[in-house]
């Protein structure tokens, strides 16, 4: 075995991890041993890169493709503590740094990405590929390098370069600002309420959380709304003081748009700026055209294409929703209109009238423990994996949980952590990342490959002591969506790492996620975990035959939430520089008839999938079009009457969770499915069909 020499500057704890089979010591991460491990870490990943370059062989895959691909180890291990450590547990000495680091990491990948003599070896491998008899996976790891540093600027002239450089580490730190200001926003910001009328019509789960909430900001005895989703949308579904739900709802769409330090706007202004001049120097008609050049979609013309023929069906559907809401606004003898902080409120009225249920009906019966094993139980009868809690191991939040994966043989194949509580020091939303990513390459240290170890961090209210985690059906859905996209992860059975797991295009990385929702409404599987928490008996028939029913209930206004801030996304990245990006937002919002009831699933001022960094920019529509792609998948398996037969389930694994990147998605997709999909079962599925 070679021995692996790391730079003494290099925090051992960050690098070396001897935690259970190869988890990092959390414990012993230190906030102050970031920055020197940082420097210490790129200068050895730079040093990797040159000795790449430098290589006085001519360029195989072997030398050239393969030796990127496992360089940069211990940047990889920092990075990654470093930022599971900003999204999911920041304090202001970890954003201070994260302010720092964004811009040198981007300037750090901008120099590989511009490296003259690396990007020679790589072209010449690319230009002679069909003469290297490279597998289907190499070549398409290949052509994920090539394409990197054709995108980075390897092809232009040096100060265009510099410029591009300029333009990636600006906007590097714009991002990482972008996201703490709605952070700051979100932490500042509470409704304290004390008993009385103050609570009307409020469930006791959401009391319950409240509760815990002003406990946290040391307002014991008292009730806070915060800007939380697990507390702020059941208080705008419940709460019958209109006038609380006005100024709560009026403080959650002001993220990111108050005045002041904290406020997003100049930001995106100078971020989209930038992205189109990026686009413009790399060849792009805008930067929507440079997004979407490898993905399924291919254009903005086809996303614009899809996102209208879904807006149209769904605004005439919540323009009929609407309707009846007013309607029942009127029954109570009131005469304002439906307005957005009403919605949700008259929603759940209606649905009661319908449906005969509510949400407070259904919410004992969704406790978070048994949704945790509902998930793990789906994924044992599809994959043959099953999940092994451990316990007293070392995390970077007490509320953190450890679990083992392990196959039919018992062989362990992945490890996963579960971050499920809101709290000040957390990002808001949900999401699925990894330490380290699924392998089979040999490391310098002399191991083959590695394991992977993927986490989950969602936002669900933490109960009071001793109380039970109860969700409501969208939180249990997203429970279910996020162990789909860690699926992804540990699923993953490839020999790069650069197309394990989720390293898939971003219009095809929503599939896994998405398809696996659908499983948490199989009768079989709400009938045995959808239990009282008090009583343990299970959701009675009655009540899952209504719960069923009521699957596109609202499904309008949902869609229209959703699809407006697509439109919205594109037509920022399609237009380009802008002077005033909330005219852009009302005059897109006006020109498809947005109601005034319903606003945008995320205004643009805290709009964190786009302006958080660049992940989803010009690819929010992508949520959608894996929809059309989960509709389908999962009419596979309706289509033979059995959710989870075997044959299907095995093909599911094997072309969908297992290839990761190393096969185009089309073809994937055909190989599962045997065709590609139209929107129609997507349309269905949302009860949106004509």
């Amino acid at each position: 075995m070679t021995e692996t020499r790391i730079d003494p500057a290099i925090d051992l704890a960050l690098v070396e991890w001897s935690g259970l089979n190869g988890l990092p010591r959390f414990d012993r991460v230190k906030d102050d041993a970031f920055a020197a491990s940082f420097d210490a870490a790129l200068a050895a990943h730079e040093a990797e890169i040159d000795a790449i370059a430098g290589n006085a062989e001519p360029p195989t895959f072997e030398n050239t493709v393969v030796a990127l691909e496992i360089a940069g180890d211990e940047l990889s291990r920092v990075s990654a503590l470093f930022w599971s450590r900003a999204g999911a547990n920041t304090n202001d000495t970890i954003q201070a740094l994260e302010r720092e680091i964004a811009p040198k990491m981007s300037r750090h990948y901008s120099k590989i990405g511009t490296n003259a003599v690396l990007f020679r070896r790589i072209d010449t491998l690319w230009e002679g590929r069909a003469a290297l008899s490279l597998s289907l996976e190499q070549t398409r790891v290949l052509e994920r390098h090539w394409k990197g540093f054709v995108k980075s600027g390897a092809k232009l002239e040096k100060p265009q370069q510099d410029r591009l450089s300029a333009i990636n580490e600006t906007l590097a730190g714009l991002g990482a600002k972008f996201g703490q200001n709605v952070l700051a926003d979100e932490k500042s910001w509470a409704l304290l309420l004390d008993e009385g009328e103050a609570l009307d019509g409020l469930p006791d789960f959401l009391k319950d959380a409240m509760a815990a909430a002003a406990r946290e900001r040391g307002e014991d005895g008292r009730y806070a709304v915060t800007l939380s989703r697990s507390i702020i949308e059941p208080f705008l579904t419940f709460s019958a003081r209109r006038d609380l739900r006005e100024q709560a709802f009026r403080a959650w769409v002001a993220r990111g748009e108050n005045a002041g330090d904290t406020d997003n706007r100049g930001i995106v202004k100078d971020t989209l700026a930038l992205r189109a001049e990026k686009a413009g120097l790399l060849g792009y008609a805008n930067f929507a055209a440079l997004k979407l050049d490898n993905t399924m979609a291919k254009t903005p013309e086809a996303v614009n294409g899809l996102l209208m023929q879904v807006w149209e069906k769904a605004v005439a559907r919540a323009r009929e929703e609407e309707a009846e809401l007013a309607a029942l606004v009127a029954e109570e003898g009131r005469n304002h209109e439906v307005m957005p902080w009403d919605w949700r409120y008259y929603a759940e009225k209606l649905r009661a009238k319908k449906f005969n249920f509510s949400e407070a009906e259904l919410k004992p019966y969704l406790q978070l423990e048994k949704v945790i094993e509902a998930c793990f139980d789906v994924a044992e009868r599809l994959f043959g994996i099953h999940a092994i809690e451990k316990k007293d191991v070392p995390v970077y939040h007490p509320d953190v949980r450890v679990f083992e994966i392990r196959d039919r043989e018992d062989r362990l194949v992945a490890m996963f952590l579960g971050d499920y509580f809101a709290r000040a020091s957390k990002r808001s939303g949900a999401w699925m990342s990894s330490y380290q990513s699924q392998h089979r390459l040999p490391l310098k240290n002399g191991a083959i490959g590695e394991l992977p170890i993927i986490y989950n961090v969602c936002n669900f209210a933490k109960p009071a002591e001793g109380k039970p985690a109860l969700l409501s059906l969208d939180d249990a859905r997203t429970l279910f969506h996020e162990f789909g996209h860690a699926l992804h992860g540990m699923l993953s059975d490839v020999t790069y790492p650069s197309v394990s797991g989720t390293g898939v295009s971003r219009d095809f990385v929503e599939l896994p996620s998405q398809l696996y929702e659908h499983w948490l409404t199989v009768p079989e599987i709400l009938t045995r975990y959808a239990v009282h928490y008090q009583t343990g008996e299970a959701m009675p028939q009655a009540l899952l035959d209504k719960v069923l029913a009521a699957r596109t209930f609202n499904s309008g206004f949902a869609t229209v939430e959703f699809t407006s801030s697509a439109l919205v996304d594109m037509a920022f990245h399609t237009e380009g520089a802008v002077e005033d990006p909330m005219a852009v937002q009302a005059a897109v919002l006006a020109r498809i008839g947005m109601p005034k009831s319903i606003v945008m699933r995320h205004a643009t001022p805290h709009f964190q999938h786009v302006f958080s960094g660049d992940g989803y920019s010009a690819g929010y529509y992508s949520y959608m079009w894996s929809e059309v792609l989960d509709a389908d998948a999962f009419a596979a398996f309706t289509e033979t009457g059995d959710a989870f037969n075997p044959a299907m389930a095995e093909r599911l694994k094997t072309y969908i969770y297992a290839v990761g990147g190393s096969v185009d998605p089309e073809d994937a997709y055909k190989a599962f499915r045997g065709k590609l999909p139209s929107p129609e079962a997507m349309l269905e599925k949302k009860g949106l069909a004509a």
